[in-house]
């Protein structure tokens, strides 16, 4: 009973980290696809910024309380996850000290951590526009080319 107990804590305890990508060399995640999925978090965060301002500007009753604070948590949430792609994905895995662009790449990886945490900090919707920039810059360090995915707002 006391090891199921411990191991459903573990289990819980480190769910919440597999999302991002387990650090086994397996080869079944692909670059693309994280750059697409950091890029999906920025609409959403994008999106929860409008809404917060458009759901304070006037007169603020219960219900809008209830879904700016659902707003903000969904925008803090996906600034989350892109801050966490950025750590656990390229910073412990992709990005490599020996690459001739490695400064280039880290600095980018930085300015995106940055920019999601301002994210965070902030309604206005410039800063999601800053964090999109950032998103780009990073895979044209990393990739060394323009992007070649479809991504729109």
């Amino acid at each position: 009973m006391k090891r199921s107990f411990l191991s459903l804590a573990a289990l819980c305890m480190f769910a919440s980290v597999a999302f991002a990508h387990c650090q086994v060399p397996c080869g079944i995640y692909g670059d693309q696809m994280r750059f697409q999925q950091m890029l999906e978090d920025e609409q959403t965060i994008s999106k929860a910024q409008l809404q917060i301002n458009e759901l304070t500007d006037g007169e603020v009753d219960a219900q809008a309380v209830n879904q700016v604070a659902r707003w903000v948590t969904t925008k803090e949430d996906h600034a989350t996850k892109i801050q966490e792609t950025i750590a656990s994905y390229f910073l412990a895995q992709r990005i490599k000290a020996d690459n001739p662009n490695y400064v280039k790449q880290l600095t980018a990886a930085h300015a995106v951590i940055v920019n999601a945490m301002k994210c965070k900090q902030s309604a206005d919707p410039e800063t999601a526009k800053v964090l999109e920039k950032s998103i780009f810059d990073l895979y044209r360090a990393y990739e060394g080319k323009e992007p070649d995915f479809e991504h729109s707002h």
